[in-house]
C-alpha cells in the first residue's frame, strides 16, 4: 500500500536530484562505482536450534555463495533469559539460536574464517554481552579484536517502539550503547557498533515515510549521545549502519532508500559539523519484507521477495537478506533458504542490473517520489526535534517515555489492516485470487521439544564446570561498575563472559541496578 498519492504522469520539472553516485549529498548512491567493483554483500539471515545446528547451516550458506552470516538468536536469548529459566519453557532454539554462554558462542562459530567472513548479530537488549563473547570467542581462536568485521544491532530505541524486546529503561539502555560506541571506536576498527534498524519499526505497521523518519531520528539519537560521552563526531560516525525493510510498493521502497542518503549527509554537515565523507554516507543492509509474506500460496512470496529484493538493489543496498517462501509458516528450511540466495544470485549475476550505478536516476516518477518523501520525513523530524527542545536524544527518548512513537505505529498498522478488511487494499492469497489455497502446505523445518533438553542439560554442565566464586566475584564487580555512570562497562563484561557467567546472570546483576522497563499502556 502505497502512503504517497501518485500523480498519472511525471515530467521534466520533477527531476530534482541531479547529483552523481559518490557525491555529496549522495541520493544516487554512497560510492561512484556502486556495484560495478563490489556486489553487495549476500549476508543470509541464520540461526535455530543449538549453536551446533546453526553453524551447520552457517557453513551450508558460505558453501552456496553466500559472503556473510547474519545471526538471529531466540527469544530467551533476545530476553536475556537462560535456557533453563521457567519463562524460556516452550521457546528455546525456537526462532533462533539458543546462546547462554562463551561456550555457546564459540560452537556457534566453529571452523569458519571470522577474520574473512564479516558477522551480523541481531540482538539488542544483551548486545554488549554478545559483543563481549564473539570478541572473547574470537580471540580464542586467534583472532584478534581489530581484525573482526561485522555488524552489532544494537539498536535498543526501536525495540521501545517497535519490536518490545526491552529488558532496562531508556536511558540506562542508552548508556550501554555508548559503552559499545567508545569501546568498538577505540579497539575495533573494522567493527559496525550500532545498525540502526527501521526493519522493525516498519514490520509493526510503519508507514515508508514513518520509517524513515523514525528510524534517522533514532540515528541522530545516537550520534547525540556519542558526542555526550566524549567522542568526537568523525570518530564513530563513519561506523554507523543502517537496516531498512525492502517493503513491496517498489517505487517507493527505492525512493525511501534515496531519501535516507539525502536527509543523513544533509543532517550530519549542517547540525552535526561532521567533515569526513564516511560520516556524511549513510551505508545499509536490506532485507525483504517478513510481513509481506502469506501463509496463503507460500510458493508466491518467492516473487514478492523478488520484487523487494530488487527495489533495494536499485535503492543501492550495501548487503541484503532475502526471506525465504516458508517462514511465514516456519523457520525455512535448507531448500527454502537456497532458493532465497539464488535470488540475490539471479539479480547479481543474469539482470545486468548492478553494471550501471543508480539506473533509475533522472526517471521523473522516482525523482519527484524522493522529494516527496523527503519532505514528509522531515517534517515528523522536526515534530521529534521540537518534542525534545532542540535535542534529538530527548526528542527520541521522551516520545518513547510518552508513548508517542508507538501510538503513531499502531494507527498505521490499524489504518492498512481496515483496508484489507475493507477489500480496498488487496493482497493476493489473502482477500484476491484465493485459488489454491486449499493446497497443503510445504513440509516445514520443525524444532522439537528435545533441543531444549539438549541445551538445558548442557547450560547445567557449564555452571558445574566452571568456577563459581569467580563468577559471583565478575557479577559483583559488574554491579559495581553500572552503578557508575563514568565507568565503560565493556571490560566487566568481557570478565564476565570468560568466567562463562550466563547471559541471564549477567542481565539479572544490570537489572539490579538498572532496574526493569515495563511500557504503559496506550489510553
Amino acid at each position: 500500500m502505497s502512503g504517497i498519492p501518485l500523480e498519472p504522469v511525471y515530467g521534466p520539472a520533477d527531476a530534482v536530484h541531479g547529483d552523481f553516485p559518490g557525491q555529496y549529498p549522495y541520493a544516487r548512491g554512497p560510492y561512484a562505482s556502486m556495484y560495478r567493483t563490489k556486489l553487495w554483500t549476500m549476508r543470509m539471515f541464520a540461526g535455530f536450534g543449538t549453536a551446533v545446528d546453526t553453524n551447520l547451516r552457517f557453513k551450508e550458506i558460505l558453501a552456496h555463495g553466500g559472503d556473510g552470516l547474519s545471526t538471529a538468536f531466540d527469544l530467551p536469548t533476545l530476553m536475556g533469559r537462560d535456557s533453563d529459566d521457567p519463562l524460556s519453557a516452550g521457546e528455546v532454539g525456537r526462532c533462533g539460536v539458543a546462546v547462554d554462554t562463551l561456550a555457546d558462542v564459540e560452537d556457534l562459530y566453529r571452523g569458519i574464517d571470522l577474520a574473512g567472513v564479516t558477522t551480523s548479530m541481531t540482538i539488542n537488549s544483551p548486545a554488549a554481552i554478545l559483543l563481549a563473547m564473539y570478541v572473547t570467542a574470537a580471540e580464542a581462536s586467534g583472532v584478534s579484536r581489530t581484525d573482526l568485521g561485522g555488524t552489532l544491532q544494537n539498536d535498543i530505541l526501536k525495540e521501545y517502539q517497535a519490536q518490545k524486546e526491552y529488558i532496562f529503561p531508556p536511558r540506562p539502555s542508552l548508556r550501554m550503547v555508548a559503552d559499545t560506541l567508545r569501546f568498538c571506536t577505540a579497539e575495533m576498527p573494522r567493527w559496525h557498533p550500532v545498525s540502526v534498524s527501521g526493519y522493525h519499526i516498519r514490520e509493526a505497521g510503519a508507514t515508508a515515510a514513518q520509517e524513515l523518519a523514525f528510524t534517522l531520528a533514532n540515528g541522530f539519537a545516537y550520534v547525540e549521545a556519542g558526542l555526550a560521552g566524549g567522542l568526537r563526531v568523525d570518530e564513530f560516525a563513519p561506523r554507523l549502519s543502517f537496516f531498512f525493510n525492502a517493503h513491496i510498493d517498489f517505487f517507493e521502497e527505492i525512493a525511501k532508500y534515496r531519501a535516507a542518503r539525502i536527509i543523513w549527509a544533509r543532517w550530519m554537515k549542517d547540525r552535526y559539523r561532521a567533515e569526513r565523507e564516511r560520516s556524511l554516507q549513510l551505508r545499509f543492509h536490506t532485507q525483504t519484507a517478513g510481513v509481506s509474506l502469506t501463509a496463503q500460496q507460500p510458493e508466491v512470496n518467492i516473487v514478492r521477495t523478488t520484487i523487494e529484493a530488487l527495489a533495494g538493489v536499485l535503492g543501492g543496498t550495501q548487503s541484503l537478506h532475502t526471506n525465504s517462501m516458508d517462514e511465514v509458516l516456519a523457520l525455512p528450511t535448507e531448500k527454502a533458504v537456497r532458493i532465497a540466495l539464488r535470488t540475490q544470485q539471479v539479480i547479481a549475476h543474469e539482470t545486468q542490473v548492478p553494471h550501471v550505478a543508480d539506473p533509475l536516476g533522472g526517471s521523473y516518477f522516482v525523482e519527484a517520489l524522493t522529494g516527496e518523501m523527503e519532505r514528509r520525513a522531515e517534517e515528523l523530524l522536526a515534530q521529534i526535534d521540537h518534542r525534545g527542545g532542540g535535542s534529538m536524544f530527548e526528542g527520541v527518548v521522551g516520545g518513547i517515555e510518552e508513548g508517542w512513537f508507538q501510538a503513531e505505529i499502531a494507527d498505521s498498522a490499524y489504518q492498512l489492516e481496515r483496508k484489507l478488511n475493507e477489500g480496498t487494499h488487496l493482497k493476493v492469497g489473502v482477500n484476491a485470487f484465493t485459488e489454491g489455497n486449499d493446497e497443503p502446505p510445504p513440509e516445514t523445518l520443525y524444532i522439537g521439544q528435545e533441543v531444549e533438553s539438549l541445551q538445558v542439560k548442557r547450560l547445567a554442565e557449564i555452571k558445574a564446570e566452571r568456577d563459581a566464586s569467580l563468577v559471583d566475584a565478575v557479577l559483583d564487580r559488574l554491579r559495581a561498575d553500572a552503578g557508575r555512570p563514568d565507568v565503560n562497562l565493556m571490560p566487566a563484561l568481557l570478565e564476565a563472559v570468560r568466567s562463562h557467567a550466563t547471559v541471564g546472570e549477567i542481565v539479572q546483576a544490570l537489572a539490579e541496578v538498572f532496574g526493569r522497563w515495563e511500557e504503559a499502556p496506550a489510553i
